[in-house]
């Protein structure tokens, strides 16, 4: 409860509550100086080396992956949906927003999985947020899952073979697999579909530009009988 506490007053700290560019029905805790609060991430928990605190921004590829599922609820509604590497918890929430019947959340942060929870009590939704490395547990997905979600993972080489692992085993066992990402180095574009891209704005904390045009991907390779999301190209600006 203690260590509890002091991620709730951490996050509170370090990042301010308000709505997302291109999600701005979705509120999180983000914040404008990320390398003020990753040292006094550090000087908090009194610990050297830690990872960036990606919970603390609302990146491209979740933006752009909760706005697609806000506008088509119908790819979440009434299933159970995970959500991997979730940081800030941003698609994971949009999913519940959007009918899902149950969302679980995982990322290796302790302070990103205290994150989903707080920011998921500020939109009024409930999701699971579960601090573990399950990419490559045989377990996971589980069967009934229907719908996982995956956004700007794709930065490092192996990470990405490991989440490509995790979504063939979802999609084997009957998941709808959905990722999004701007074109980092180690997406795997061919086995991928494009279904929508979007100008998502406000990045320059955390990128190269302001705005990054960003894509969502269903997973191509589809066992017999499973339907994948039929495309919908949305195009804004």
């Amino acid at each position: 409860m203690a260590q509890d506490e002091s991620s709730r007053r951490l996050i509170a700290a370090g990042a301010r509550l308000g709505p997302v560019p291109l999600v701005p029905e979705i509120r999180l805790h983000q914040a404008s100086d990320p390398i003020s609060l990753w040292q006094r991430t550090e000087a908090v928990s009194g610990r050297i080396g830690l990872d960036p605190p990606f919970w603390a921004f609302a990146w491209a590829g979740g933006q752009a992956l909760a706005r697609y599922l806000l506008d088509h609820p119908r790819l979440a509604r009434g299933r159970e949906v995970i959500d991997i590497a979730s940081g800030s918890g941003l698609v994971a929430i949009a999913a519940a927003m959007a009918g899902a019947a149950a969302v679980t959340a995982y990322d290796i942060d302790p302070l990103a999985t205290g994150a989903i929870a707080v920011n998921a009590a500020a939109n009024d939704v409930t999701v699971r947020a579960v601090c573990a490395d399950v990419l490559d547990r045989d377990d996971l997905p589980p069967p009934g899952t229907g719908l996982v979600l995956v956004a700007d993972a794709f930065y490092q080489r192996d990470l990405a073979v490991r989440v490509m692992r995790f979504a063939g085993r979802g999609q084997a066992r009957g998941a709808v697999v959905l990722a999004a990402d701007f074109g980092r180095a180690y997406l795997p574009r061919d086995r991928l579909r494009p279904l929508a891209s979007y100008d998502v704005p406000g990045q320059r904390v955390t990128e190269d530009s302001d705005t990054k045009r960003t894509t969502i991907w269903a997973l191509a390779e589809r066992p017999a009988g499973i339907a994948a999301p039929a495309p919908e190209p949305v195009t804004p600006a």
